[in-house]
């Protein structure tokens, strides 16, 4: 399974259902890295994502987004081939 990378905050609503997502998909591990406890993290995020919100998504070197694009990608059939790739 693809490593999973999420950019999160504690009470963020989004963040939470986009984990339930990925773990009702099988993934067993993602890499938390909490925004709101360390600002560097903050400016790291924005500057690779180029967006400001969390959550922020990467499964292996993809940029998926956020909850609404994770939802959008699932739609569409393409969530679990790319966790699946290694």
């Amino acid at each position: 399974m693809s490593h999973v990378k999420m950019y999160t905050t504690a009470d963020c609503p989004y963040c939470i259902r986009a984990k339930q997502i990925l773990k009702a998909k099988g993934v067993e591990h993602i890499e938390e890295i909490r925004i709101d406890t360390d600002p560097t993290q903050r400016e790291h995020m924005m500057a690779v994502t180029r967006r400001r919100t969390v959550p922020q998504i990467f499964i292996g070197d993809t940029h998926v987004g956020g909850c609404d694009d994770l939802i959008a990608l699932d739609g569409r059939g393409g969530l679990e081939p790319l966790l699946r790739t290694v």
